[in-house]
This record gives C-alpha cells, sequence and structure tokens, in this order.
C-alpha cells in the first residue's frame, strides 16, 4: 500500500523553531517528526510514502538523498503553489499515479494507531473515506465528527465554537482513501478536505471513521511539541523509552524531565527542567531554563533564566537576562 504524507506547511505555530527548517525535520526524542511517521506506516505495511511538500522541498531532498527514509521508499511530489490540504492530496496522488485504495498522513501528528486496523474498516465498510478519531477534552481547535451506530460519520464540523461540539472526538489526521474522493477535487483547485471534501463524503453517506485511544499527539504548537519530545523520553510512547541525552552531549548541571539534543552543553550550576535543547545548544552557568524549547544553536549565558520560552535557532540569551512567556526569532 501506498500513503500520502502531507508536509508542505509552513510551521506557522511553531515559529521562530520553523524558521529555518520545515516542522517535519524537527528531532523528537533525537529522531526527526517525518522519520517517526514514515516508520509508523512501514510497520503497518505501508511500502512507498509521497510526499507532499510545498516549503522548503530542497531540505527534504538533502535529508534522504538515496530516496529512503526509516526503511521505507521515498518519493517527492512538489506543489506549484499551495493547495490546502485536499489540494494537497489530490496533486500528490495524481503526480505519484495512484491509481489503488491508499493512506493519508498528517506530518505533524505522531501516532501509535496501526493504521491496517483502519484500512480493514475501510474495506469491511465500502467507504470513500474513512479516517482516525481521537477523543479529546477540549475539541474546539480540531475537526469534530459524529457518528451512528455503524461508525458513518454523520457531521463533520471543523473547529466548532467551544461548548458546541458534537462530540468530543476529532479528526486524527490519518486517513484511508479511495481514488474516486480525488474526483471531488478539480485539477489544482484549492480545497481543504477537512471543510469542503470530507463534509461532501459524509452527506453522500461515505465517510466512515475509527475511533481509538491510541498515543496521539499534534506537534504542531510549541507546547505540545515539547510534550512530544519529554513523551518520547518517558516511555509514554510504544516500546522502550528513549535516552534523554543526545551522542556528544556534555551535561555538567542538573537536568530533570528533559531532552538534550546531541552535542548540547549543559555547563556547571545550570538547571534545566521540563526542556527541550535542540542540538549544539549551549546553557552557561548557573542559567535556568523551565518549560522552553531551544532551537539548534542557541545560547543562554550565564545566570540568564528562561520561562515558558521559545528560542530559535542561534537565538543569543545574555547573561543575567530574564525571560518569560517569549519567542526569540533566529537572529538576522
Amino acid at each position: 500500500m501506498r500513503a500520502v504524507v502531507l508536509v508542505g506547511g509552513f510551521g506557522t505555530r511553531l515559529r521562530p523553531l520553523t524558521e529555518t527548517i520545515p516542522k517535519p525535520l524537527l528531532p523528537v526524542g533525537h529522531r526527526p517528526i517525518i522519520e517517526r511517521v514514515v516508520a509508523t506506516l512501514g510497520e503497518s505495511g505501508v511500502t512507498e510514502v509521497v510526499l507532499a511538500l510545498g516549503f522548503r522541498p530542497d531540505v527534504f531532498v538533502q535529508a534522504y538523498p538515496s530516496g529512503v527514509c526509516a526503511g521505507v521508499r521515498l518519493r517527492y511530489a512538489v506543489e506549484p503553489e499551495p493547495l490546502d490540504t485536499a489540494g494537497a492530496i489530490a496533486f500528490a496522488a495524481r503526480d505519484a499515479g495512484i491509481e489503488d485504495t491508499f493512506v493519508v498522513v498528517n506530518g505533524d501528528v505522531l501516532t501509535d494507531l496501526d493504521v491496517r486496523r483502519l484500512v480493514d474498516v475501510h474495506r469491511d465498510r465500502g467507504a470513500e473515506a474513512t479516517i482516525h478519531l481521537t477523543p479529546v477534552e477540549d475539541p474546539s481547535s480540531y475537526g469534530v465528527v459524529a457518528l451512528d451506530e455503524d461508525g458513518r460519520v454523520t457531521r463533520f464540523v471543523e473547529k466548532p465554537p467551544p461548548g458546541e461540539a458534537p462530540s468530543n472526538l476529532i479528526n486524527a489526521g490519518t486517513y484511508v482513501v479511495e481514488p474516486e474522493m480525488l474526483d471531488r477535487i478539480p485539477l489544482g483547485a484549492r480545497r481543504s478536505v477537512e471543510r469542503e471534501v470530507f463534509p461532501d463524503v459524509a452527506a453522500a453517506g461515505r465517510l466512515f471513521a475509527l475511533s481509538t485511544d491510541d498515543y496521539w499527539i499534534d506537534t504542531g504548537r510549541p507546547e505540545l511539541y515539547r510534550q512530544a519530545n519529554l513523551d518520547a523520553v518517558t516511555g509514554r510512547r510504544r516500546g522502550p523509552a528513549e535516552p534523554c541525552v543526545g551522542q556528544g552531549a556534555i551535561v555538567e548541571g542538573e537536568i530533570s524531565e528533559s531532552v538534550i539534543g546531541s552535542r548540547a552543553r549543559v555547563a556547571p550550576g545550570a538547571t534545566v527542567c521540563a526542556s527541550v535543547l535542540l542540538p549544539e545548544v549551549s546553557i552557561g552557568p548557573a542559567a535556568t531554563v523551565r518549560h522552553s524549547v531551544l532551537g539548534e544553536g542557541a545560547r543562554v549565558d550565564e545566570g540568564a533564566v528562561l520561562e515558558h520560552v521559545v528560542l530559535g535557532g542561534g537565538a543569543v540569551v545574555e547573561a543575567g537576562e530574564i525571560l518569560s512567556h517569549a519567542r526569540r526569532p533566529v537572529p538576522a
């Protein structure tokens, strides 16, 4: 089976981390997000992944010059212009010549879902499209789904106002799709799968869903990206927990519930708590970093204090500076 992975977005919610690198190439627990997504697909029987590219396609090609990621073949489909989610799916599938049932995955979602379960439901129901659902406490930021007793989608509401959602089951960003769904998307058209295509398929009675309680997280916001990293090293994911400290990192200060990237350094007397340091970050003596994400090569000088901060790659916090609930971009 083949899969289309949507990785063409600009990652605006994660800026400044994404000012110089596409979101799917950011690391989670020392491995890029895209490698984790593709590895999960490969474990579920996917043999080729088509990357639906937009922002910085060259970086993906450079990252995987052999055309293989996590043991799965890659194919690249570069949008000529932003086509939104449905337009991107249709463009990538047509570009790759997909003519059979295929999988679609949002490239910023990490999950332990076995996609084979979703494929089985899809085929059993004779669906045009089948979507994975997951329950959340506040569904107002997501596409919310209501089902009948057969698992057929009766309503699909994108980002309903608080208190008006038809259920707490949200679109979890993994789909199984028939090629006929592409007929609903004109060639080169900008279309949303969540706001336009799925509601049409639901109205035709051919949209089904499977709800599971598998691990699931959308890494698209800094606090969720940080949580995904911490989940990788604290054992919340399926399989063994990963090391907190990356290869070549030097930790002489105190760290707790954090991920320290490769070749990063935490100086004596420094404290890092519930934070993510990407590769080559430097934390100076007696500095404090809490609940923060620091981009590759960022530097925090002696005695500085950071709380709920996001630093872009190479950003600098001067000695003694105090930052709280702030974002500092990549230096000009």
